[in-house]
């Protein structure tokens, strides 16, 4: 008796007054956990709760997706530059200036008024190369007079009489209109005899055409010239026309004398290899007034005016097979480098100009440097984490929405109406996922869809693929749920079906559900950066962490410019890990069996 009451006075639990707590639960005021007493007042939420801080690994995880979370939706608030903000510096660069190009083709001039086009140019080129003087098109004959080598003087031959020469009768019947004389007779009777196709008389053109056995003697009228010359005006208001081009060349051609007449103007020619200036001659003062060549020079804009003296400095430099030139304006001296492909010349110069500032390293401006646009790597970064995040929890939404409603209507009606919708299940599950996806993706490259519209159609499509899962999960449990006692009851109570479904089923289901969403999210994010990596996902110019790593397409990039494609592959793998790493504390926070 006395050891027991000293056991009793050792006791450091004090005695209760059951009078003063008549009706209180007793609670204990041990610590420990498996204390019978302390679990009692513990809500499942906070057993839960309780059992997910005990996993490390969870609380990792769950830190780990609180800063993915700030960082994309806080940091893109937060960041001073926009998501598609294009940095530039000002620099210079070697930029076209002008394109000569060789010319080695056939060029024509028409007369004005005349009609002359590509197509009668054609026929002209096959009429030279088969060595003819005349050519037909559109029913209309044409004459090919040759002034000098390379130039030629297209005529439009209009017929003017029928002549009958056989057999010593010779006759001449003049069509309506015309009248001929006698020595045109005569001119026309000797050339039939020499085999002459046309003669000049008079400084007129005519052509003999032979019909069967008659003739037709056509008289010719200039209406263009061919030439492989091209003329450069020096005044960009300054028109050649027909006349000026005629006499110039011909000038130039066949002529010693170094000038000519033309509109009442005196022109006089200067000669350099193969190149010729013309100056108008006024009052003894020569003004340049164009150049004459085989080169066509183009300037690469049209605010561009390429002088005269220019393009003669050019024309002497390709002539002397020069890499450079030096041309001295108003403005200064300029260099101008050329390069040449094929017969084509292409003049450069170092010009001041806005640069986009490409491939930047990491700096206190951009913390992860540029990319290839220009764009400031942590800004696409903080928005390409919108994009990942909210396309993985959206398509989960959406995944677990329909599996819910499918699998619970198949596990609590069974029969037929289970048969099918777990035939319809098998059916998306033969469906090949990934490459359905690509298909997808490729169609709407081809549809040229939005990229704000692709993300929609990429969730939709990833959501409505990925629901069997859950589908076939939520059939399971609730088929083991649905006979139990409390079904009983509710279906005793008279109930409608959809509540007895979604408010007492799906419920007790709802555990196993955040589960599978909270792995599922990993599974979607990795599939949105694989698609927006083969470029058919998210497209330019919105940012996601996939096609931030597709910039990066050659090896020479990937070793040099690490800050492009690492930061954004550590960005998934810390994502994909935290999700995984909070799925499987969930996981183990909601199994019963787990030890306390």
């Amino acid at each position: 008796m006395d050891n027991n009451k000293n056991a009793m006075n050792d006791n450091p639990i004090k005695s209760v007054d059951h009078t003063a707590n008549a009706g209180n639960e007793h609670i204990s005021t041990s610590t420990s956990l498996d204390d019978e007493q302390r679990i009692k007042v513990l809500s499942p939420g906070m057993l839960v709760f309780k059992r997910f801080i005990r996993n490390r690994l969870a609380i990792v995880g769950f830190f780990i997706i609180l800063f993915m979370f700030l960082f994309s939706f806080v940091g893109g608030l937060i960041s001073p530059y926009g998501e598609t903000q294009v940095f530039t510096y000002v620099g210079t660069m070697a930029k076209e200036y002008a394109s000569v190009t060789h010319n080695n083709q056939f060029r024509y001039t028409v007369v004005e008024g005349k009609e002359y086009g590509d197509a009668a140019h054609a026929k002209f080129i096959l009429a030279k190369n088969q060595g003819a003087s005349v050519f037909n098109h559109n029913d209309t004959d044409y004459g090919i007079v040759q002034e000098a080598e390379d130039f030629y003087r297209i005529t439009q031959i209009t017929p003017i009489a029928n002549i009958t020469y056989f057999r010593g009768i010779f006759a001449v019947n003049p069509i309506e209109g015309n009248e001929i004389s006698g020595t045109l007779e005569e001119a026309v009777k000797a050339a039939i005899d020499s085999g002459a196709e046309q003669f000049e008389l008079e400084g007129d053109i005519y052509t003999i055409k032979r019909q069967n056995r008659d003739y037709v003697l056509g008289k010719s009228e200039t209406i263009a010239l061919e030439s492989m010359y091209i003329i450069d005006p020096a005044d960009k208001d300054l028109k050649i026309d027909f006349d000026f081009k005629y006499a110039a060349e011909k000038a130039i051609r066949t002529t010693d004398s170094g000038s000519f007449s033309v509109h009442g103007d005196n022109f006089a020619i200067d000669e350099y290899n193969e190149i010729s200036v013309i100056y108008k001659v006024n009052s003894g003062e020569r003004i340049p007034y164009a150049i004459v060549s085989e080169f066509a020079i183009q300037p690469s804009s049209p605010e561009i005016f390429l002088s005269l003296d220019f393009k003669a400095t050019i024309q002497r430099a390709i002539t002397n097979n020069q890499a450079s030139f030096v041309f001295e304006d108003e403005k200064g001296s300029t260099e101008y480098t050329i390069t040449k492909l094929n017969n084509v010349y292409t003049i450069k110069t170092e010009t001041p100009t806005h640069l986009i500032n490409m491939y930047e390293s990491p700096s206190k401006r951009h913390w992860l440097g540029t990319d290839a646009h220009g764009m400031d790597v942590l800004t696409r970064l903080m928005y390409g984490g919108r994009v990942s995040l909210l396309i993985g929890f959206i398509v989960v939404f959406l995944e677990t929405l329909i599996g819910v409603i499918l699998g619970g209507i198949a596990g609590y009606f069974g029969k037929w109406v289970d048969m099918l919708i777990m035939r319809i299940v098998d059916v998306f599950n033969c469906i090949p996922f990934l490459p359905l996806v690509m298909i997808v993706g490729s169609v709407m490259d081809s549809m040229d869809i939005e990229p704000q519209m692709r993300i929609y159609y990429l969730m939709l499509v990833l959501g409505v693929m990925s629901w069997t899962g859950i589908a076939r999960m939520v059939r399971g449990q609730i088929l083991s749920l649905r006979e139990q006692e409390f079904m009983i009851a509710a279906e005793a109570t008279g109930l409608r079906t959809s509540k007895r479904i979604f408010k007492h089923l799906v419920p007790n289901v709802v555990p196993q559900l955040i589960v599978l969403a909270t792995l599922g999210l990993g599974n979607i994010i990795l599939y949105e950066s694989t698609l927006s990596y083969f470029g058919l996902g998210v497209k330019f110019p919105l940012a996601s962490w996939g096609n931030i790593i597709s910039d990066v397409s050659t090896a020479y990039e990937m070793t040099n410019y690490w800050f492009l494609w690492i930061p954004a592959g550590l960005l998934i793998l810390l994502t994909v890990l935290g999700f995984n790493f909070v799925g499987d504390g969930l996981r183990d926070a909601f199994d019963p069996k787990m030890k306390r």
